[in-house]
């Protein structure tokens, strides 16, 4: 399985309003190879001078509406899911690649609160509206383990 870096929006806006913007704010064009509900996007990597990043973007597949205690997840309540890939290459870039596009996505839509994951196992940081950006350490998870670490910045 491939590397991937993943956005979770907390947005009221269907995934094809939300990849319309995504458009403007991240310098992307439309792309084939998406599934029914989803929105293939493309452009070109910020971070090296050649590569060019692959964005699907649809309904949050993920989040649980009322999980128990146990399955609770930091996506949980962002309803819809940025997936970015770049093409088996190098995890460094896109990890480099996925931070950019979250912090990008921040300033263009600060009305939103965002996550950034990796490999959907780790949550590498998370954007709340007023409150700003938190970062957080290495081998934090979006599962109800780590809730007490990220919990007051994913819910507000």
């Amino acid at each position: 399985m491939s590397d991937n870096a993943s956005l979770f929006i907390r947005s009221g806006e269907p995934a094809g309003v939300v990849a319309r913007w995504l458009c403007g704010a991240l310098g992307l064009e439309r792309a084939a190879g998406a599934g029914d509900g989803e929105v293939g996007l493309r452009g070109r990597a910020v971070t090296v001078d050649d590569g060019w990043l692959g964005f699907i973007v649809r309904p949050n597949g993920y989040a649980d509406v009322d999980p128990g205690p146990e399955d609770v997840q930091a996506m949980d309540g962002y309803p819809v899911e940025v997936d970015i890939r770049f093409g088996g290459r190098d995890d460094d870039v896109l990890k480099a690649e996925g931070k950019a596009a979250f912090e990008r996505v921040v300033a263009v839509r600060p009305d939103l609160a965002v996550l950034l994951c990796h490999n959907l196992s780790l949550l590498v940081a998370a954007y709340l509206p007023g409150v700003g950006i938190k970062y957080f350490g290495p081998g934090t998870t979006p599962d109800a383990q780590d809730e007490g670490t990220w919990g007051p910045w994913v819910r507000g």
